[in-house]
């Protein structure tokens, strides 16, 4: 019998989701899940739950679905100890470090592999089986012949998204939000960047619009063929929604799960029906219609959910109520309804539930909270009759629920020791230590153009991604070059992308087989499906940057899976890297120096009328859009770089660079800039430092910050706690981190130091 798994954001939609006849509830708790913008449960409340629905015979599941820092790593294993105690129905994780953990210290717990962990694959399936995952929540960007096959070749339980909110991103890919200021959406702090308006440059003007911000998934009416593909779990997104909302899109998925084999099209009917009153985006079937991106994007669609309700003409006072008039829309809305309200210029929005109405001149007029006023829109997404109330599943009482986490002490962990073989390589030459990799530069590119630019200041090994026209040029396919690859093939890392969909697994695998035939023994690995393709097969491996090793455990885990080596990931800071691996150690890890990292990684060409290379937030940020039949990206028009930290990071113990100009056009001044820059310890203008500096945005540390300049507000100013900046908007001119006194904007291609050309 297929599940149908509810969101409980808050025990408002525990009751909603439990009483609609949810099979199990996914919830967070105050932190380590990827919804840390929801209420989420306090120690008692999740206690209580767990009690409460096992009595009910059904099943909770907690997210602990965010990347982990070194420093919290021990918070980790007390918290994991916690729930060891409790006895949840399963951990959903995406830190690999956090697997880890858990298999080694509470085999107890069952853990089901998130979707941020980017599983869209057999492959991926299985190599997290072998891991210990009993269940793999598949990513979005699927169709149904591919879950199909999925499910054909893997024991490993499915889960998939069936409704709810999308991300442009594949999953787990994006660091949009992160670069923006620190919010990392693999940290539960997602901006949504995706969300916003931006100013597109095209041949007839400007245009505006949302052109990243996806419709929502319903899919009520591929629930049967789901269920007959063999789909275990179906899941609904929602943790920061409604119990209102939670409670009507459960009672549909429940009813055409009950009703569907007796009357498949009046079961879909009804639940359609059902919910017709979700007031949220407009509706796509993603990749089970088709991979045209106009069935996922309509860029002239706000990035909100509800009806239109009009915008902000008047805001009054009166009695310490604020009140506003709206304009432009075709309801009137009533004490009860529930509202979004959206900044004029994109800055911000807040739900809000109209507690009062005012009569001014024949018009209704709503309250509204602090922080909107005239121009800023407002939509319903909740009516009033909609409203129901439900059962309490918690008691009224909790005071009999006190467990919370002790204070056990993390063992401590050396990361596993390199194989003998490794460290016994014959013949190698001066550079290269017990790892097999030489010290010194690695230049990555994309493109076959590129390979031969980069030979005016020659790496020691070049990183390749490999795609269909690099495939090509690596195994001298006739019409690929025009000459012999100016590499051999011992020189050459092949990189594999991060995205591994089941319909490209047996193209990868073809080309893999073909190289490694071919001679190549390096590769670069970014997905758990690559652990498969890869394994056993006495090739040098390295952990690319998308497996997102912030830890040791993380880096002990890829170590274990024959992954010695790894790529720090671009978003990691210096000072976790340095707490993560020790000196001993750090001759494992290459270090990305510079790169236009990809913010967003779409598995779809842009539309045909995205006639635009680059486009602008309102925050000054640029941003460029690269897009194909393979994909598309979006990159910072402000490149990522630390090419004048190689010094400290050389006393520091890490010698290998990674200068990543993928996707390209490399220009052959452009990259004699960057590596004069790095010859001469000099820092390149117009360019971001990422979270290098400043680390992840931490909400707990801002918090002590505002604490320490109210208590200093007579005396001096205090400084930010180390490593933490107060606030990134306040401390640069444009998203990306360009620090203030950096010199002009950056030109329209990004160049290292160059100009912005006049207008």
């Amino acid at each position: 019998m297929a599940e149908l798994l509810a969101p409980a954001g808050n025990p408002e939609a525990l009751d909603a989701a439990v009483n609609e006849g949810c099979d199990a509830v996914y919830l967070g708790l105050k932190s380590f899940n990827a919804r840390l913008r929801s209420s989420n449960f306090a120690w008692s409340q999740f206690e209580a739950t767990v009690e409460s629905l096992h009595k009910r015979g059904k099943k909770v599941l907690v997210t602990v679905n965010t990347v982990l820092q070194e420093s919290e790593t021990e918070r980790m294993y007390r918290f994991l100890a916690y729930l060891e105690r409790m006895g949840p129905d399963g951990i959903i994780v995406q830190d690999l470090g956090v697997l880890h953990m858990a298999r080694t210290h509470y085999p107890k717990l069952r853990i089901h592999a998130s979707t941020q962990m980017n599983i869209a694959s057999a492959k991926a399936a299985n190599a997290m089986s072998r891991a210990g995952v009993s269940r793999v929540v598949l990513a979005r960007e699927l169709g149904l012949e591919e879950i199909k096959a999925i499910k054909a070749n893997t024991s490993c339980e499915l889960e998939t998204f069936v409704h709810g909110a999308l991300c442009v991103s594949e999953s787990g890919l994006c660091l949009f939000s992160s670069y923006l200021g620190g919010k990392s959406a693999n940290r539960g702090m997602c901006a949504q960047a995706c969300r916003r308006l931006y100013a597109a440059e095209e041949a007839g003007g400007t245009r505006q619009g949302y052109f990243f911000s996806p419709h929502d998934l319903q899919l009520i009416d591929k629930i049967p063929d789901l269920v007959q593909a063999g789909v275990h779990s179906f899941k609904i997104e929602g943790r920061m929604k409604s119990a209102e909302y939670v409670g009507t899109v459960v009672s549909a998925y429940r009813y055409v799960l009950d009703h569907w084999e007796e009357d498949r099209k009046g079961a879909v009917e009804t639940a359609r029906r059902i919910l017709a009153n979700d007031f949220a985006r407009a509706k796509t079937r993603y990749w089970y219609d088709s991979p045209k991106a106009e069935n996922l994007l309509n860029p002239s669609q706000a990035g909100g959910t509800g009806i239109y309700l009009g915008k902000i003409e008047t805001v009054v006072e009166d009695g310490g109520t604020r009140f506003a008039l709206l304009r432009g829309g075709s309801y009137e809305p009533d004490v009860g309804d529930s509202v979004r309200l959206h900044k004029k210029d994109d800055s911000g929005r807040e739900s809000h539930k109209i507690q009062a109405l005012k009569d001014e001149r024949g018009s209704r007029m709503i309250d509204v909270p602090e922080g909107f006023g005239r121009g800023d829109s407002v939509y319903l997404i909740q009516t009033k009759s909609m409203s129901k109330r439900y059962p309490r599943v918690l008691p009224g009482d909790l005071g009999a629920y006190r467990a919370q986490p002790g204070d056990e002490r993390l063992p401590e962990l050396k990361l596993s020791p390199l194989p003998a073989p490794a460290a016994k390589l014959p013949g190698k030459p001066h550079s290269e230590d017990e790892t097999g990799f030489p010290e010194g530069v690695y230049v990555q590119v994309s493109r076959v153009e590129d390979i031969y630019t980069v030979l005016s200041d020659r790496p020691v090994r070049l990183i390749v991604e490999l795609n269909a026209r690099t495939a090509a040029a690596l195994l001298g396919e006739e019409g690929a070059l025009t000459g012999p690859l100016p590499f051999s093939r011992r020189e050459v890392i092949v990189s594999l992308d991060p995205f591994l969909p089941q319909g490209a697994e047996e193209t990868l695998s073809s080309w893999v087989e073909s190289l490694t035939e071919a001679g190549y023994t390096q590769f670069m690995l970014n997905n758990p499906g690559h652990l498969s393709m890869l394994r056993n097969r006495s090739l040098k491996l390295v952990a690319g940057p998308y497996l997102y090793a912030f830890n040791r455990w993380a880096a002990d885990w890829l170590a274990t899976q024959g992954l010695y080596s790894l790529v720090t990931p671009v978003e990691n800071s210096r000072d976790n890297l340095e707490a993560t691996l020790d000196p001993a150690v750090r001759n494992r890890a290459f270090v990305t120096v510079f790169s236009y990292p990809a913010l967003f990684r779409m598995r779809f060409k842009l539309p045909d009328d995205y006639a635009f290379s680059f486009f602008n937030d309102r925050q000054g940020g640029r941003f460029r859009a690269v897009s194909g039949d393979e994909g598309s990206l979006v990159l910072p028009d402000v490149p990522f770089s630390i090419v004048d930290k190689v010094a400290q990071l050389k006393k520091a113990g890490f010698t290998r660079y990674i200068f990543d100009f993928s996707p390209g056009p490399v220009k052959k001044g452009d990259y004699r800039a960057v590596m004069e820059s790095y010859r001469k310890d000099k820092p390149l203008q117009n360019v971001s430092r990422f979270n290098w500096k400043d680390g992840f945005y931490d909400p707990d540390r801002i918090e002590e910050f505002r604490q320490m300049n109210e208590r200093a507000s007579k005396g001096a100013k205090p400084s930010a706690p180390r490593g933490q900046r107060p606030s990134r908007a306040g401390s640069r001119s444009a998203p990306g981190g360009r620090p203030s006194g950096a010199g002009p904007a950056p030109s329209r291609r990004g160049k290292p130091g160059g100009k912005r050309p006049a207008r």
